[in-house]
């Protein structure tokens, strides 16, 4: 039975709702709604013009209906008078290709008909940063490793408090807050649950922790490389596949030296299979690719991968292992769109499922230091230049996700690239003026 979104109003004196999607390029849209709409809403949609928003579509499109998914709903803590919906996008009555919850949505879909339910958690790195992004704001922030700093930490109790309280609020089950490895970044940490509630919780999450800071007289920025010498924004995901009821972790396997099943271990061969390819989802910026296999940092080390690899409990490699039952991906950053990530997991997991792909022996040694001797391993592409290139070429995504999508994507991604290129840097100045 569908959820009444009038009735609930009601029942939670919620006077409007943000009838939101998420765009290709990972940018929250929305319409506000009073409730005297809402029903309205929830059968027809909210309206949209798609060329507005970050979407393959021109001024001759019609317009494109968002229909809010009651289960999604979340009240604004800070402002409780406003409900958030995550909607899905429909045009002439079908679904739009290229709508990232859908592109989730429909490889989810997918998992169910094999028997399978994906489990994921994030943790979501951001930069506490001036009004005008040039610096962090505490200037007290200095330590060379102010990793877990507990001075720092503090001196941003309130904002970061507000988030966890919010958190708790919403029962999404925070557990730790901490100050990360860069000055001025923070990470927050909350319970893992199933893919998609995990990718609007994800999206939630930008969005409250921006508005925030900004009632803070501070920005918030999941911008992946801010700061050059600083460590980068990662958006580490956690996996797992459980039964369709998810009552039985499938990727378990307790007499494993890993505590990974067979299956698990196939899951992983399709993530490394493709992961040249999902770069483009996964680090989908010019400044991505600063993050990845950047120099060392001023805490000394980037924490960030540069190929193809996996291990057991260690963070130099592509993919980490932390504990029986699930691995960690450490290859998105904070600019990842929160449903094509999901989804890119998911379509390249259910290929090495499928496909039988054999992910190898782990490494077990520091990549940072003796990474070069490792031959055999893929390099991750160095610019989004080279990884729109390769989903391009990638016959696995283009068959699991759809050539329209992939195509819209790669589209508006190549104009980025273009108007990036197009841009005259300092560094140019200064070292061919006089060429």
């Amino acid at each position: 039975m569908t959820t009444d979104l009038a009735q609930v109003a009601k029942q939670r004196d919620i006077q409007y709702f943000l009838i939101s999607f998420v765009d290709l390029f990972g940018t929250l849209r929305a319409k506000l709604v009073p409730v005297r709409a809402i029903q309205d809403m929830q059968r027809e949609g909210a309206g949209f013009a798609g060329f507005a928003a970050w979407l393959d579509m021109t001024p001759a499109d019609p317009d494109m209906f968002g229909v809010p998914d009651p289960d999604s709903l979340i009240q604004l803590p800070w402002k409780p008078e406003v409900g958030w919906l995550a909607a899905d996008l429909l045009m002439n009555g079908k679904e739009v290709e290229a709508s990232p919850r859908i592109v989730l949505k429909r490889q989810l879909a997918k998992a169910e008909t094999a028997g399978y339910r994906m489990m994921t958690g994030v943790e979501c790195e951001y930069f506490l940063v001036n009004q005008e992004g040039t610096a962090i704001s505490d200037p007290a922030d200095i330590q060379s490793k102010p990793c877990y700093d507990q001075q720092a930490l503090m001196r941003r109790y309130p904002v970061v408090k507000e988030i966890c309280d919010c958190m708790l609020e919403l029962e999404w089950g925070p557990y730790q807050n901490d100050h990360e490895d860069a000055n001025g970044q923070f990470e927050m940490n909350w319970d893992y649950s199933d893919a998609l509630k995990t990718a609007d919780r994800h999206a939630f999450f930008k969005f409250m922790v921006k508005t925030i800071a900004e009632k803070h007289g501070i920005r918030a920025t999941f911008m992946p490389k801010p700061f050059a010498n600083l460590t980068g924004n990662g958006c580490h995901t956690h996996v797992s596949l459980w039964d369709e009821t998810g009552g039985e972790n499938l990727f378990l396997e307790n007499n494993d030296k890993l505590g990974l099943s067979e299956l698990a271990y196939r899951f992983l061969g399709g993530i490394m299979h493709n992961a040249t390819a999902l770069c483009s989802f996964f680090n989908p910026t010019v400044n991505s690719y600063k993050r990845i296999d950047a120099p060392r940092t001023l805490s000394g080390a980037s924490w960030s991968p540069s190929s193809v690899t996996y291990t057991g409990n260690n963070r130099t490699h592509m993919i980490r292992v932390p504990d029986a039952g699930r691995f960690e991906l450490r290859l998105m950053d904070g600019s990842t769109n929160p449903y094509l990530s999901q989804a890119g997991i998911l379509a390249a997991g259910l290929d090495g499922i499928e496909n039988q792909r054999d992910p190898g022996e782990p490494l077990h040694i520091d990549m940072y230091a003796e990474g070069h001797k490792v031959e055999s391993a893929k390099k991750l592409p160095a610019t989004l230049l080279d990884a729109l290139r390769l989903l391009e070429e990638s016959q696995v995504l283009r068959s699991r996700m759809g050539d329209e999508f992939i195509d819209s994507y790669i589209k508006l991604k190549m104009q980025d690239w273009r108007q990036y290129t197009a841009h005259l840097s300092d560094w140019e100045r200064k070292n061919t003026l006089d060429c």
